[in-house]
Protein backbone atom coordinates (compact mmCIF):
# COMPACT_ATOMS: atom_id res chain seq x y z
CA UNK A 1 0.00 0.00 0.00
CA UNK A 2 2.89 1.82 0.65
CA UNK A 3 3.96 2.21 -2.73
CA UNK A 4 0.85 2.78 -3.98
CA UNK A 5 0.45 6.09 -2.69
CA UNK A 6 4.23 7.11 -3.29
CA UNK A 7 3.63 6.04 -6.60
CA UNK A 8 0.54 8.04 -7.12
CA UNK A 9 1.85 11.09 -5.63
CA UNK A 10 5.24 10.42 -7.93
CA UNK A 11 2.73 11.26 -10.50
CA UNK A 12 1.41 14.26 -9.11
CA UNK A 13 4.36 15.79 -8.70
CA UNK A 14 5.13 15.13 -11.77
CA UNK A 15 1.96 16.39 -13.52
CA UNK A 16 3.22 19.77 -11.44
CA UNK A 17 6.21 20.02 -13.12
CA UNK A 18 5.06 19.46 -16.08
CA UNK A 19 1.96 21.28 -16.79
CA UNK A 20 2.51 24.85 -16.59
CA UNK A 21 -0.90 25.43 -15.79
CA UNK A 22 -0.56 23.54 -12.52
CA UNK A 23 0.02 25.73 -9.88
CA UNK A 24 0.07 23.54 -6.64
CA UNK A 25 -0.39 19.51 -5.81
CA UNK A 26 -3.67 19.66 -4.49
CA UNK A 27 -5.01 20.99 -7.71
CA UNK A 28 -3.70 18.53 -9.77
CA UNK A 29 -4.94 15.79 -7.63
CA UNK A 30 -8.57 17.24 -6.89
CA UNK A 31 -8.78 18.79 -11.09
CA UNK A 32 -6.67 16.51 -13.45
CA UNK A 33 -8.57 13.90 -14.79
CA UNK A 34 -4.99 12.50 -16.20
CA UNK A 35 -4.45 11.97 -12.23
CA UNK A 36 -7.57 10.69 -11.71
CA UNK A 37 -7.68 7.83 -14.65
CA UNK A 38 -4.03 6.70 -13.10
CA UNK A 39 -5.27 6.03 -9.83
CA UNK A 40 -8.08 3.97 -11.58
CA UNK A 41 -5.45 2.44 -13.35
CA UNK A 42 -3.34 1.23 -10.77
CA UNK A 43 -6.67 -0.38 -9.13
CA UNK A 44 -8.09 -1.99 -12.05
CA UNK A 45 -4.34 -3.13 -13.21
CA UNK A 46 -3.93 -5.06 -9.80
CA UNK A 47 -7.93 -6.85 -10.05
CA UNK A 48 -6.38 -8.03 -13.26
CA UNK A 49 -3.52 -9.36 -12.66
CA UNK A 50 -6.00 -11.48 -9.56
CA UNK A 51 -7.57 -12.62 -13.37
CA UNK A 52 -10.89 -10.61 -11.97
CA UNK A 53 -11.43 -9.48 -15.54
CA UNK A 54 -14.77 -8.52 -15.46
CA UNK A 55 -14.79 -6.09 -12.39
CA UNK A 56 -11.34 -4.42 -13.57
CA UNK A 57 -13.25 -3.71 -16.61
CA UNK A 58 -16.51 -2.51 -15.36
CA UNK A 59 -14.18 -0.04 -13.31
CA UNK A 60 -12.21 0.55 -16.64
CA UNK A 61 -15.32 1.81 -18.10
CA UNK A 62 -16.61 3.90 -15.69
CA UNK A 63 -13.43 5.74 -14.97
CA UNK A 64 -13.46 6.00 -18.82
CA UNK A 65 -17.36 7.53 -18.21
CA UNK A 66 -15.66 10.28 -15.53
CA UNK A 67 -12.35 10.94 -17.35
CA UNK A 68 -13.00 11.03 -20.93
CA UNK A 69 -9.93 8.31 -21.19
CA UNK A 70 -10.09 4.44 -21.75
CA UNK A 71 -7.05 2.54 -20.52
CA UNK A 72 -7.61 -1.06 -20.44
CA UNK A 73 -6.89 -2.94 -16.92
CA UNK A 74 -4.67 -5.19 -18.77
CA UNK A 75 -1.53 -2.47 -20.39
CA UNK A 76 1.57 -2.40 -18.23
CA UNK A 77 2.01 1.67 -17.45
CA UNK A 78 5.57 2.73 -15.58
CA UNK A 79 6.18 5.43 -13.52
CA UNK A 80 5.33 9.01 -14.18
CA UNK A 81 3.03 9.38 -17.09
CA UNK A 82 2.27 12.74 -17.83
CA UNK A 83 -1.65 12.78 -19.92
CA UNK A 84 -2.26 16.39 -20.62
CA UNK A 85 -5.73 17.26 -21.61
CA UNK A 86 -6.74 13.35 -22.13
CA UNK A 87 -9.92 13.03 -23.49
CA UNK A 88 -10.20 10.86 -26.13
CA UNK A 89 -7.13 9.11 -25.62
CA UNK A 90 -7.47 5.21 -25.65
CA UNK A 91 -4.28 2.37 -24.16
CA UNK A 92 -5.15 -1.16 -25.60
CA UNK A 93 -4.91 -4.33 -23.34
CA UNK A 94 -1.43 -4.84 -24.13
CA UNK A 95 0.14 -2.43 -24.51
CA UNK A 96 3.43 -0.89 -22.76
CA UNK A 97 4.46 2.21 -21.81
CA UNK A 98 7.62 3.06 -19.68
CA UNK A 99 8.22 6.03 -17.48
CA UNK A 100 8.41 9.41 -17.63
CA UNK A 101 6.09 9.69 -20.82
CA UNK A 102 3.94 12.19 -22.01
CA UNK A 103 0.68 11.35 -24.00
CA UNK A 104 -1.95 14.29 -25.29
CA UNK A 105 -5.33 13.75 -25.89
CA UNK A 106 -6.75 11.93 -29.02
CA UNK A 107 -4.09 9.66 -28.41
CA UNK A 108 -4.80 5.70 -29.96
CA UNK A 109 -1.97 3.23 -28.50
CA UNK A 110 -4.31 0.42 -30.67
CA UNK A 111 -4.03 -2.78 -32.40
CA UNK A 112 -4.37 -3.78 -35.81
CA UNK A 113 -6.42 -7.26 -36.03
CA UNK A 114 -7.82 -9.69 -33.51
CA UNK A 115 -5.10 -11.93 -32.44
CA UNK A 116 -5.04 -12.75 -28.65
CA UNK A 117 -1.41 -12.42 -28.07
CA UNK A 118 0.61 -9.21 -27.96
CA UNK A 119 -0.93 -6.80 -30.56
CA UNK A 120 -0.42 -3.06 -29.42
CA UNK A 121 2.72 -0.79 -29.05
CA UNK A 122 5.08 -0.72 -26.63
CA UNK A 123 6.50 2.77 -25.67
CA UNK A 124 10.10 2.53 -23.82
CA UNK A 125 11.26 5.38 -21.50
CA UNK A 126 10.91 9.25 -22.16
CA UNK A 127 8.43 9.50 -24.73
CA UNK A 128 6.45 12.27 -26.28
CA UNK A 129 3.56 11.35 -28.20
CA UNK A 130 1.24 14.52 -29.55
CA UNK A 131 -1.92 14.98 -29.89
CA UNK A 132 -4.08 12.87 -32.28
CA UNK A 133 -1.59 10.98 -32.84
CA UNK A 134 -2.20 7.02 -33.75
CA UNK A 135 0.27 4.28 -32.64
CA UNK A 136 -0.92 1.00 -33.83
CA UNK A 137 0.22 -2.54 -33.51
CA UNK A 138 2.71 -4.68 -31.90
CA UNK A 139 5.82 -1.89 -32.44
CA UNK A 140 8.37 -0.67 -30.61
CA UNK A 141 9.10 2.96 -29.96
CA UNK A 142 12.17 3.25 -28.26
CA UNK A 143 14.13 5.94 -25.67
CA UNK A 144 13.67 9.70 -26.12
CA UNK A 145 11.19 9.57 -29.02
CA UNK A 146 9.01 12.55 -30.15
CA UNK A 147 5.89 11.83 -32.21
CA UNK A 148 4.06 14.42 -34.05
CA UNK A 149 0.44 15.44 -33.81
CA UNK A 150 -1.57 13.45 -35.32
CA UNK A 151 1.06 11.07 -37.23
CA UNK A 152 0.23 7.22 -37.85
CA UNK A 153 2.80 5.21 -36.46
CA UNK A 154 3.14 1.64 -38.02
CA UNK A 155 6.64 0.52 -37.37
CA UNK A 156 9.64 0.56 -34.85
CA UNK A 157 11.23 3.65 -34.16
CA UNK A 158 14.82 3.99 -33.28
CA UNK A 159 15.67 5.76 -30.04
CA UNK A 160 15.99 9.79 -29.87
CA UNK A 161 14.07 9.99 -32.95
CA UNK A 162 11.21 12.02 -34.04
CA UNK A 163 8.46 10.91 -36.09
CA UNK A 164 5.58 12.98 -37.91
CA UNK A 165 3.59 12.08 -40.68
CA UNK A 166 0.71 9.77 -42.15
CA UNK A 167 2.51 6.97 -42.38
CA UNK A 168 4.74 7.73 -39.40
CA UNK A 169 8.59 9.02 -40.85
CA UNK A 170 11.67 9.18 -38.81
CA UNK A 171 12.87 12.70 -39.34
CA UNK A 172 16.33 12.53 -37.47
CA UNK A 173 18.23 9.72 -35.91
Amino acid sequence: MKTFFHDLYDDAKNILKKDPAARNILTVILLYPGFHVLVWHKINHFLYKKHLYFISRLLSQLARFLTGIEIHPGAVIGRRLFIDHGMGIVIGETSIIGDDCTIYHGVTLGGTGKEKKKRHPTLKNNIIVGCGAKVLGNIVISDNVKIGANSVVLKDVPKNSTVVGIPGVVKNK
